[in-house]
């Protein structure tokens, strides 16, 4: 695979090398040094010179300041002093600062009707939308608050991976900028290093203005949701339910995910953390039930259930723009390949002694959890791309 090498060196001159006697020295010619402050009125003053028409140069004083700056992840954020928002793929070269996506979010679908561009800042809630409406699909991130293009270089897990594999499995191709300003394709044809490291492992090599994706026929007209409220007292029943269904990766290619809460709902009892739920079926309700009878069994305080058009199940599944978490948070996560019953009821007992400690906590604190169908992931050469967690099923994070 690609080597990437960093060779820092300190050259002692000890001899001149002149080729001619006009000639003048490497070591005379100018170069440009970085300065070391540039005041930001100034890089808004130098730099918007330099940028397409429609490109943006925000600085604190802003109105769109907060909203542009505002981060998923707000663990050790960064000290931004100034945002570009670029209108064009060849400003990027000409930025060193944050780069906001925003406003490259166009889409195509190719004439074939099996792939589509994307460029590099659009979101999922309006890439699922668009594809539906021609009646396509894809694999993309299950939530969201979060781009096409930040999940996929990761891996990307979503509702359609045990059909299709994951988001990076369905990349084809890449426009990618470098740090040194120059734009290339990356595919299985061109960079073909990159093409095996940015599907997993992407978020360093460069910035993806587009990318080209698979796409799939929309067969499945809607999806049945079923949410379910358990009191603690039925963890381990619900927990070991979930192992027939999940473990070791044999969750039924349809059900395209499991997501989990434990929480204080004080709407329900504000001293004891519930158990939350939500399974989605690509299908109608018919068939999913039949999976679902074990849970069914299980006495819940209250369920929703309902059959829905793709583009709706993350809003019924809580995953949509509304359930965006813009408050600072910590978080801490782990992979697994089955669920442990014993720790599911030590991590529930930790949580409710932590809420005791510090009640605070009730309002935002909880245990996340995510399975998925893992069929279309495993059928993909784990050689093939630098996602190195084919082996691992589900998914348990902690923000707080």
């Amino acid at each position: 695979m690609m080597t990437l090498r960093l060779i820092f060196s300190f050259v002692l001159l000890t001899t001149l090398a002149v080729s001619s006697p006009l000639s003048v020295p490497p070591y005379f010619q100018p170069y440009h040094l970085t300065r070391r402050e540039v005041p930001v009125f100034q890089i808004q003053q130098e730099l918007g010179a330099l940028l397409s028409e429609n490109s943006l140069i925000l600085l604190p004083s802003n109105p769109l300041w907060l909203n542009t700056t505002k981060r998923w992840n707000t663990m050790a954020p960064p000290d931004i002093k100034v945002v570009v928002q670029p209108a064009n793929e060849v400003d990027i070269p000409k930025i060193g600062m944050q780069i906001d996506m925003k406003q490259l979010r166009s889409m195509n679908i190719a004439r074939d009707g099996k792939s589509a561009w994307f460029q590099g800042g659009a979101y999922a809630y309006e890439v699922i939308p668009f594809l539906w409406d021609r009646g396509y699909v894809t694999s993309t991130g299950s939530n969201q608050c979060v781009g096409l293009t930040g999940p996929a270089l990761g891996g990307g897990h979503g509702r359609y991976e045990g059909l299709y594999g994951l988001a990076g499995d369905n990349i084809v191709e890449m426009k990618v900028v470098l740090a040194d300003g120059s734009s290339i394709t990356v595919s299985d044809k061109s960079n073909k290093d990159l093409f095996w490291a940015m599907r997993g492992a992407g978020h360093n090599f460069g910035i993806v203005t587009n990318l080209k994706f698979k796409i799939y026929p929309a067969k499945i007209k809607t999806w049945h949701y079923h949410n379910y409220y358990w009191r603690q007292d039925k963890l381990e029943r619900v927990f070991r339910e979930l192992n027939k269904l999940q473990d070791d990766g044999k969750t039924p290619p349809l059900l395209g995910v499991v997501f989990g809460q434990i929480y204080i709902d004080p709407s329900i009892r504000r001293d004891e953390a519930i158990l939350w739920f939500t399974f989605a079926y690509a299908g109608p309700a018919s068939e999913a039930e039949r999976l679902l009878r074990p849970f069914n069994a299980i006495d819940a305080i209250k369920d929703e259930m309902g059959d829905v058009p793709y583009p709706e199940i993350p809003v019924r599944q809580n995953t949509d723009l509304s359930n965006c978490i813009s408050a600072p948070f910590s978080l801490a996560s782990v992979m697994l390949q089955t669920w442990n019953i014993t720790t599911e009821r030590a991590l529930y007992n930790h949580f409710m002694r932590n809420v005791a400690l510090y009640p605070d906590l009730a309002a935002t604190a909880r245990l996340y959890y995510e399975g998925y169908a893992h069929r279309g992931v495993q059928a993909v050469d784990s050689a093939s791309t630098a996602y190195s967690h084919r082996d691992e099923y589900h998914i348990a994070y902690v923000p707080l």
